[in-house]
């Protein structure tokens, strides 16, 4: 067949990139043909997003492509983010710039709305986990601080739609993106209508609930005046960067766990239906939308950010060390000297995480990291060990020993953590793609272009277009009494 090429649009939350895919029918390969920075923007004390930015350089992908052989691109799909969102007035014109969901309005967000509606009634109708920037949260502290923003708006669109919108004028929302906002019917795949009408949102804004592979639109006239003479159809994608993440991962059955491995991790598997039980409500488990109908059963778990910041750290003291010169100080220390709980909010923000972790373990009466290497040690396996907490959550809800562990993304690259987590966890583990939001967004696209059957073709395909490696468990003996000091140290 001729090749099939797309354009995935790819934006996190420093950086966005657009990435030409090609189809042969067999592989996917990837090239970037544009990467720009993406700075928000404090102004007048609200932290908001540069978003009229982020579309001028969505067209210089574009413009890119019309002005190169990729003038082909059947397709534009864009993933972003999650939770966040942009007002539209009456007659489709922005109002303002979109907030940020690190900004304070989030504050003291969860605690106001639990007492105007139950916690518990929030949860069981949309299975999603608790944090102060959900999009239920964010919404409510408009209205409740500015509620002449609402008055004026006519549609409230997640990032990625209104990013379609500006392509197309097409207004509509995406599933997955729409999963995270805690105001969709986990088990309907809806918007909870009685959960709106409760909180006092105005019903306008919501716009349909679409699923991945749905045609969004073509491209304005005013948008092919700017960017050139192009026939490329916008169509949604899994539009929020996990779900397209997981659309890669090359899983060979049902039964699998699944981490998005980066500077932050998550964890979870993929189920048909939600789960929605005491247990998960406990264990703070979420019901995010996946492609096909499915859901991401999956929990948050820092991730390499803080082997990240103490290398920052140690950089601003003067020595530059790169990950291969850490790791190759770790693997001469000795093993489970001591253990630290990623997700200790003492970790989360920059600075000096080296200072950090020596204090905790000075005070948890454990062995005082001595060294770079013994830091590096200590966070290396207190996050496979993390993984290993997660995934006994995870078998306890599921009833059984799901069998293996796909880590996508970024951290795959960190091969020693990958061999940590199947020891530590007991089962195989299979690493690859790097760039698997990139290669989901791809593969998403042409499963909308009738070109790729289903989600498990995808994989397929995934599979045939990247290095998939193994890394089988060992010691796994010696790796459950760590386990079982890592939890008495840590509590997890």
């Amino acid at each position: 067949m001729a090749k099939l090429k797309m354009l995935a649009i790819d934006l996190g939350a420093s950086s966005g990139r657009g990435i030409v895919g090609s189809f042969d029918g067999n592989k996917i390969t990837l090239e970037e043909n544009h990467r720009f920075t993406n700075d928000p923007v404090m102004t007048a004390g609200q932290f908001t997003w540069d978003v009229l930015r982020i579309y001028h350089e969505i067209k210089n992908s574009i413009r890119k492509c019309a002005l190169s052989d990729d003038r082909d691109i059947a397709t534009i799909g864009i993933d972003t983010w999650g939770v966040d969102f942009g007002f539209l007035d009456k007659l489709g014109h922005l109002i303002g710039s979109p907030v940020h969901y690190r900004d304070a309005r989030n504050d003291g967000m969860p605690e106001y709305a639990f007492g105007l509606i139950g916690k518990d009634y929030i949860y069981n109708r949309t299975g999603i986990q608790f944090c102060d920037f959900n999009s239920i949260f964010q919404l409510l502290a408009v209205k409740r601080d500015t509620p002449e923003i609402l008055d004026a708006a006519q549609d409230m669109l997640f990032m990625p739609d209104l990013l379609n919108y500006f392509l197309t004028g097409v207004k509509q929302t995406e599933y997955t993106i729409a999963s995270t906002s805690q105001l969709l019917d986990a088990y309907k795949r809806d918007w909870d209508w009685e959960l709106i009408d409760k909180l006092g949102f105005p019903r306008r804004l919501f716009s349909n609930v679409v699923m991945p592979g749905t045609p969004v639109g073509t491209l304005l006239p005013e948008v092919i005046g700017d960017v050139g003479d192009i026939k490329a159809k916008v169509v949604s994608v899994a539009a929020h960067d996990t779900g397209s993440a997981v659309v890669a991962v090359p899983a060979k059955n049902e039964k699998f766990i699944w981490i998005s491995s980066g500077t932050w991790s998550i964890m979870g598997t993929e189920n048909k239906e939600p789960v929605i039980s005491e247990q998960s409500y406990k264990y703070n488990f979420t019901n995010e939308g996946g492609v096909n109908g499915t859901i991401r059963f999956s929990k948050n778990i820092t991730g390499l950010w803080i082997e990240q910041e103490a290398r920052r750290q140690w950089i601003r003291e003067g020595e530059e060390l790169s990950f291969s010169d850490l790791t190759k100080l770790m693997l001469v220390e000795k093993p489970f000297a001591s253990f630290i709980d990623p997700d200790d909010p003492r970790y989360s923000a920059p600075g000096d995480m080296p200072r950090r972790i020596v204090e905790y373990c000075r005070e948890t009466n454990q062995h005082v990291p001595e060294n770079k290497g013994q830091i590096v040690r200590c966070i290396l396996e207190s996050i496979a060990m993390k993984y290993r907490a997660t995934v006994d959550m995870l078998d306890d809800m599921c009833g059984e020993k799901l069998p293996a562990i796909n880590i996508v993304g970024g951290g795959t690259q960190e091969k020693t953590l990958s061999q940590f987590t199947a020891n530590a966890c007991g089962r195989t583990v299979y690493t690859g793609p790097v760039e698997a939001t990139a290669i989901g967004n791809i593969v998403a696209q042409a499963i909308a272009a009738g070109e790729i059957g289903d989600i498990w073709q995808a994989r397929e395909v995934v599979a045939n277009s990247t290095e998939i490696c193994t890394f089988e468990p060992h010691d796994t003996d010696v790796w459950d009494e760590a386990y079982a000091k890592f939890r008495k140290v840590t509590g997890c």
